[in-house]
């Protein structure tokens, strides 16, 4: 029996919790799957996932033998790398932010492509959470703060973000000059897709963050919206600068209070922290280091 085999199907099948799922990630049949795993249990002498009409999930055992599973699958692709002399090969299922991905990661991707011609790759999109082993994901791109403490993140950029409005707007209402003169203006709200809760409006004064509450009539859940609300002239947003650089350029943004600014986002690239990275995962996560080292 092919031990390495049978540990990449286990493996695969614990965190799709699905053998169809697996079988489609695997490119092999489902029947393929069911037998090796029966095999390799039987080999074991234990059972590693109960199996049910509906539901696919792992046993004890199978829970701690699928850790080590996991780092031993990848230091022997890391060992096998090496001393092949080989470039990192294979599928990598990657998510990413969505304007993060249009701005910055994808103009840059042919370079990744030709660096790594044997990564191949499948990428979504979406600024939700992503449940990463069950959704078959080896990492996603993120902004903003985040607090999962089931993933590891390494920070990749630290985006300068501007407060902004429509000329429109500010011919209406007026360009605040101060801070104070925010209780005369309107928001648009900008609502987490994650969580359902506002963000707030934040400024940084003498290098401390202040948040201040503006009156709104309008609340949105998407990036783009949220740009385009603005451009309307229904209100204040705050957002990265690369975001408004165009229309800014345009004349159709203007940035405001530039003395106070929004905290700058933070960027990161995340991955669960009970996974040895696999080598391809690893030269991914240090490229996209390489794509934002000059963003701001």
């Amino acid at each position: 029996m092919d031990q390495v085999k049978a540990m990449r199907v286990f493996v695969r099948v614990y965190e799709r919790s699905s053998f169809t799922l697996a079988a489609e990630d695997l490119n092999l049949p489902r029947a393929t799957l069911t037998h090796t795993l029966n095999r390799f249990e039987a080999w074991l002498g234990t059972r590693l996932m109960e199996r049910s009409t509906r539901k696919v999930r792992p046993t004890l055992d199978g829970e701690a033998y699928y850790l080590r599973c996991v780092q031993l699958l990848a230091e022997l692709e890391e060992a096998e790398l090496a001393f092949r002399g080989c470039a990192p090969k294979g599928r990598l299922r990657v998510d990413l932010h969505g304007t993060l991905a249009k701005n910055f990661v994808i103009p840059a991707l042919p370079q990744f492509m030709e660096r790594y011609p044997q990564i191949e790759l499948s990428i979504s999109e979406s600024d939700r959470f992503v449940d990463l082993i069950a959704e078959g994901v080896d990492c996603v791109l993120r902004a903003g703060t985040l607090s999962d403490s089931a993933l590891i993140g390494k920070r990749v950029a630290s985006l300068r973000q501007i407060t902004c409005a429509s000329p429109s707007y500010l011919r209406k209402y007026g360009e605040p000059k101060t801070l104070d003169d925010l209780k005369h203006h309107r928001a648009v709200n900008y609502v987490s897709r994650t969580t359902a809760k506002l963000f707030p409006f934040e400024f940084m004064v003498d290098g401390e963050l202040k948040e201040i509450p503006i009156d709104s009539a309008i609340s949105v859940f998407g990036a783009e919206i949220y740009a385009a609300s603005a451009i309307a002239g229904l209100g204040l947003i705050q957002c990265p600068q690369y975001r408004m650089e165009t229309q800014i350029a345009q004349g159709l943004i203007q940035e405001v209070l530039p003395d106070n600014p929004p905290p700058p986002m933070p960027v990161s690239v995340l991955y669960p922290h009970n996974r040895h990275l696999s080598p391809r995962v690893r030269v991914f996560v240090d490229w996209l280091g390489e794509v934002f080292a000059g963003a701001r």
